[in-house]
């Protein structure tokens, strides 16, 4: 069941005529005014690669995965990047329980033409062996409750996944020279992905024959709007995909709501940021507590070594360099074999 059509059937004739009459005065029920967005919260697993976004009463999860494959035959040098939507009936009672939907259809389609077209993951530093190994990564979207523009929730989830995921280190080694060594992350640091930019999913809501154009619509909104547009861009300007359903826009209207979108995607970029730079600043904070209460344990009586918290803070700044370093040498390295062994 499409999910729109369910908050359709919740909906009485009454509260779709009250929520059509208050967005002519510029009043939303949930108190915004027409370009306002809910609050969001990013918060991130345990894990690398998991983050759980919120946007008003709408929350979804990213979780990414990756896995040794061989690539496409025309495109041997780099990897794959694929997106699997799930819809459960906890987030919505219009959800089918193992049942991908039009709804979950579109969200993944969505998503991945965002990402996709516009490049912003670096897939040819995916590649491990030209023509024979790649990594395959995998964003998994988990719908945990439905409050509406799960598309603009899902695709902040998905970004801010990836950005925080990491593969392990590989090198060639054996006698041949093509025996791919996997370095566990105790020896070696597990390697970011590269993401060019961020490209963002703005989603607007038009109601009463485009007269009236609201940003973020909440699923009672989506009930009763005439037509959809969603524009995926970045914090640069640049348009990655347009995304239309629904009743005719015209073209001013449309360009009023690119110059918006690009304006939003450059705030929540500066949102999804933050929190990934903060995750990573506690993550480099632990792996310094863990290894200085090894050292520290092997060290006897008086030798005992303890750090204060200026000594902590400059441990987490050099091997946040030191991790960006490596990340920046690795890349440098697979782009010279996958070079030498295209020659």
């Amino acid at each position: 069941m499409d999910a729109r059509l369910a908050n359709t059937w919740r909906l009485t004739l009454n509260e779709k005529n009250f929520i059509k009459t208050a967005l002519l005065s510029e009043i939303r029920i949930d108190g915004r005014k027409p370009f306002e967005f809910r609050n969001i919260s990013i918060n991130f697993g345990r894990e690398d690669g998991s983050a759980e976004v919120q946007l008003g009463q709408t929350r979804v999860m990213g979780i990414v995965t990756a896995k040794f494959v061989q690539p496409y035959r025309d495109r041997p040098n780099e990897g794959t990047l694929t997106i699997y939507p799930e819809f459960s009936p906890m987030a919505d009672p219009s959800f089918e329980a193992g049942r991908s939907g039009e709804s979950a259809f579109e969200l993944g389609q969505i998503i991945d033409r965002g990402l996709r077209e516009s490049r912003a993951v670096d897939t040819e530093s995916l590649c491990i062996v030209a023509g024979k190994l790649v990594w395959a990564i995998r964003i998994d979207i988990l719908i945990l409750d439905n409050g509406g523009n799960l598309v603009d929730a899902a695709n902040i989830a998905a970004l801010a996944a990836l950005m925080t995921f990491r593969t392990p280190e590989c090198s060639l080694g054996g006698e041949d020279g093509q025996e791919v060594i996997i370095h566990p992350p105790e020896m070696r640091d597990p390697l970011p992905l590269i993401l060019h930019h961020l490209p963002i999913a703005i989603t607007f809501g038009f109601f009463i024959d485009e007269n009236v154009v609201v940003i973020d619509p909440i699923h009672n909104e989506e009930a009763v709007m005439a037509g959809r547009m969603i524009a995926t861009v970045n914090a640069n300007g640049d348009i990655c995909a347009i995304q239309k359903a629904g009743e005719g826009v015209s073209q001013r209207v449309i360009m009023q709501c690119l110059q918006l979108a690009i304006t939003k995607a450059a705030d929540i970029t500066k949102q999804i940021k933050a929190a990934v730079e903060a995750y990573n600043s506690e993550r480099a904070l632990q792996k310094i507590k863990r290894e200085t209460t090894c050292v520290g344990n092997s060290v006897k009586g008086d030798q005992n070594q303890t750090l204060d918290n200026k000594g902590i803070s400059e441990l987490v700044g050099k091997y946040m360099e030191r991790l960006k370093l490596i990340s920046v040498e690795s890349y440098a390295s697979k782009i010279l074999m996958l070079r030498k062994s295209n020659h």
